[in-house]
């Protein structure tokens, strides 16, 4: 991955497909903004951490400096899925020393990722979800600098997220009851994998698991892999891989609170002033909550 996201920005812009929301192929660096910075709940969240427990500042809302490649890891449907764009077809690079083993490599890959997520958790509603293998870049030539922001603030809009060990450290994640934030460090060896629970995952539950909030930046610990890479191997590109899965629910499926989930989190909840569940989680096909 670290010679594909090394291309000439020619070679990568051939594997783009915009037309398509970027949902297969190549979304290069700067084009995604983190939307927490314009979504009042979202930066609410924010407000009421503990300033020493905050993301890296995203109000300016700028583009993520990250790169990232979309591939798709689904069963087509027995049906015509209403959301063509979110089923694409898959891209293969056209650089001779990648196009020849590109598709082995990613199917191998992407069958370990979703393999083990659905270890956690396997559903009926996601069996012909548009499942995503993402191995996502950082350039640290470029984007090296100390308290960079490499993806800013936010959540996953999918249901589950699944990350692999990365070289390079830097992903913070929150804890949804303490508030603080936790630098995520894998053991040194050993087969280990994060799952986060993503957007879908909280509407089907009416939030009684909620959407993990996460950032990637440059910090301490970054720096100082980064001068130990410089060392060991000197020929290689400084980029950071995300290995990173994400696993869906079918586009054309009902997305909307389990009944009894629903009444479990009506409970909870039941003298709090706030909007009802139901207007925080209305019904919609899981292609309108991902193109919204």
């Amino acid at each position: 991955m670290e010679d594909y996201f090394s291309q000439p920005l020619a070679d990568l812009e051939r594997d783009q497909r915009p037309e398509l929301s970027y949902q297969v192929g190549v979304t290069l660096e700067n084009t995604e903004k983190p939307k927490c910075a314009v979504d009042e709940p979202c930066l609410n969240v924010i407000a009421r951490l503990d300033p020493s427990e905050r993301p890296l500042d995203i109000s300016g809302h700028y583009p993520d400096p990250k790169c990232r490649f979309f591939w798709k890891m689904s069963t087509p449907p027995p049906y015509k899925t209403d959301y063509p764009a979110l089923n694409a077809p898959n891209v293969i690079p056209q650089a001779p020393k990648l196009s020849g083993i590109w598709e082995s490599v990613m199917e191998k890959w992407g069958r370990s990722m979703k393999d083990a997520v659905e270890n956690v958790a396997e559903m009926d509603a996601g069996k012909y979800g548009p499942h995503l293998l993402a191995p996502t870049a950082s350039d640290l030539t470029t984007y090296g600098r100390k308290d960079t922001i490499l993806a800013g603030f936010h959540t996953d809009l999918n249901c589950l997220t699944i990350h692999g060990r990365s070289r390079f450290p830097g992903l913070n994640i929150w804890a949804r009851n303490t508030g603080k934030r936790i630098s995520v460090r894998f053991p040194p060896t050993g087969r280990f994998l994060l799952v986060q629970s993503g957007k879908q995952i909280e509407h089907l539950t009416a939030g009684l698991i909620k959407a993990g909030y996460h950032e990637v930046v440059v910090n301490d610990a970054t720096i100082q892999t980064i001068a130990k890479r410089k060392v060991s191997h000197p020929d290689r590109p400084l980029i950071r891989i995300s290995s990173t899965f994400f696993w869906h629910l079918s586009s054309d499926y009902d997305l909307a609170p389990i009944s009894s989930l629903l009444g479990r989190a009506k409970s909870l909840h039941a003298t709090e002033p706030e909007e009802s569940l139901e207007g925080l989680y209305p019904s919609m096909k899981v292609g309108q909550q991902v193109q919204k």
